[in-house]
Order: structure tokens, then sequence, then C-alpha cells
């Protein structure tokens, strides 16, 4: 696995620390550590206008490439996979004499992904994975893979929620070998693809993502099976993710060559999905008519002219204020769905 985690002591800074970019000479005020990998750590720092990302390594090279990254992002048009590049610059940190070098972005607020489909709702997988495919599909055409692609990677914020990556670190130029990965989502792990940086790649971690949503502990390979045979069998012992079934199984066998194409098939997906279990954007629409009479009262028959019109216009009414709920939750599908589109 190439993502192993090290901490170097260089970059380990306590919150309080001030750092202070030696040529720009803007001060980060570090709050806490938001998480480190193989190429340095990300701090929430306080800056003058608000709070911010700070991500410092004492590899330049990196630091280099994930800031050349962030600069692609920004010019992918109606993209919003990575955060906005905000400054690059070098912290000379005297008491190891040596210049680190860092760069700051835009620091996102939301819950990761699985917090969020956890609290919100396992229904939610698609709607946020259609907006995921949606910004790598403008990725790939770039030329560009996202490469380590994962829950612990993907932010979902605002209002209406927009599904975000944090760290680019992973991401390479279509043709060349997979700079980072992890096991569950590599589909070299589980036999089912090269390493090489593909559409296709970032489409299997796609649907891994999905089938996580799933299995929350995920699952590790088993050495006397074929990994794609054991991915199939795992969805389709789950019954939620059969419904999902031709779409992970494209995806798994590596039959998509754009994004495009996986988003497609899911949109498809999820409206077989709604129309099947009766849900119109994930809420049932489906009214129970009860009748329940009050206590120690007899049921009363109502034979009369004027009992049967009364029951007629309850009816009729209960009827149009079931249309007109129909009416407005397909109309805030058919919103939320333009915004995706």
């Amino acid at each position: 696995m190439m993502n192993n985690t090290t901490k170097s002591q260089v970059c380990n800074v306590r919150p309080g620390t001030v750092i202070t970019g030696k040529w720009h000479k803007n001060s980060y005020k570090v709050m806490k550590s938001l998480g480190y990998g193989a190429n340095g750590v990300v701090y929430l720092t306080e800056a003058p206008n608000g709070l911010v990302a700070l991500k410092i390594s004492e590899n330049s090279m990196s630091i280099t490439s994930e800031v050349n990254v962030l600069k692609r992002f920004s010019k992918v048009q109606g993209s919003a996979l990575g955060p906005s590049l905000l400054d690059v610059d070098d912290w000379l940190r005297h008491d190891y004499s040596k210049t680190v070098p860092f760069y700051v972005m835009e620091y996102i607020k939301g819950d990761n992904y699985l917090s969020f489909v956890e609290k919100r709702g396992k229904e939610w997988a698609g709607i946020l994975c259609l907006q995921l495919l949606t910004d790598l599909d403008r990725l790939h055409q770039e030329g560009w893979v996202f490469g380590d692609l994962k829950p612990d990677n993907l932010i979902v914020s605002g209002h209406p929620p927009k599904i975000r990556c944090i760290d680019v670190g992973g991401t390479t130029i279509q043709g060349r070998s997979i700079k980072e990965f992890t096991e569950f989502f590599d589909r070299g792990y589980w036999g089912a693809g090269t390493r090489k940086a593909e559409p296709s790649y970032d489409l299997f971690a796609v649907a891994m993502i999905i089938i996580n949503t799933y299995y929350p502990k995920r699952f590790p390979r088993k050495s006397n099976e074929k990994g794609k045979e054991q991915l199939k069998q795992m969805i389709l012992a789950n019954q939620d993710l059969r419904k999902y079934e031709k779409v992970l199984l494209n995806a798994i066998d590596g039959r998509y060559q754009q994004a495009s194409e996986m988003r497609r098939d899911l949109v498809s997906a999820i409206s077989r999905i709604d129309k099947q279990s009766g849900n119109v954007g994930g809420t049932n629409i489906k009214a129970k008519a009860k009748s329940t009479p009050p206590p120690n009262r007899p049921i009363q028959k109502k034979s009369t002219r004027i009992s049967k019109k009364k029951k007629q216009s309850s009816m009729k009414g209960a009827i149009e204020t079931v249309l007109i709920m129909v009416m407005v939750l397909f109309g805030y599908i058919l919103y939320i769905y333009g915004q995706l589109l």
C-alpha cells in the first residue's frame, strides 16, 4: 500500500504556533491537526480573514505537485473537486534550523462522506456519487485522474449538500502510474486491473465507495478467491446494493471508459429504485387511511345522503392534498436533479 502515513517531527506543530511565510509574510495561527499522510500534515489555522487549511511538508516536490494540481482544478470550469488555493510559501522553523514549504487552501467545513450518509440515510449515496461523477468527468477531460479516491478524502458541505474532495495528493496525469492508493479502493488490490492512471481507475473507486456505504467496516480480500468474484458476491449478498448491481459490476469489470457513462446508468438505477419504493427524493408519499372510533363510543353507520356527501367531500379533499404534496415533492426533485446536471 503506497499511502502509509508518516508524521515528521519537523511537520509536527503545536496548537498556538504562528506560521509566518518567509516571502509573503502572511501569518497563520495553528488551531489543530486535520490529518496527516505520506507527504505532510494538514492543520486548521486562523488567518486574518477567517479559518483556512494549511499543509506543511518536508517534501518540496510533493508540495509543488499538489499546488500545481490545485491550480489545475481552479481552471476546470464548474468543478468543485478540490479546495481553492490561497497561498504558497516557506516557513523558517528556527528550532530545527530548517525551511519548510507549505501551502494554504480553503477550509471546507462539513461531514466526511460516511458520517453524512450515516446521519442522513444511505439513499444519499447515489445522489452524492452523481455529483462526484460529474466533477470527475470534467477532471478526466482535462487529462487527470484523481487516484486516491476514498470516503476519507470526501467532505459533504453546504445547502443543498455538495460533495468536495479535500486531498489531491494522489492526483496523477493520465497514462502514468498511480502515485497514491488505499487498498480497499484500489482495483490492483482486487485483481481488477492495473494501477495505470486512466478514468476507469477512478470509476472503480466510485463503485467501491458505494460498496463501502453498505459495508462501513469494509472487508479484506480473501486469499483463496478471485477479488472481482468476491466483490460480486458481496454486492449480491446485500439487498440494497443489489439495486445498483448493474452499475457496480460494470465499474468493477472496467466497462466504463468515461464518468458520464457511469453517471447515466446511476441516474437510471436511482430512478428505478424510487419507482419501486414509492419514494420521491427519499420521502415516502404513501398515504395510509386509518379510521379509529373514539373510545367507548359505538361506530355509527352513515346512510343518509348528507353523510355520504360529507364523506365524499372529505375523501376528495384528502386526495387533493396528497396530489399537491406529490406535485411539490416532484418539483423539488426536478430542481435538485437540475442542479446536478
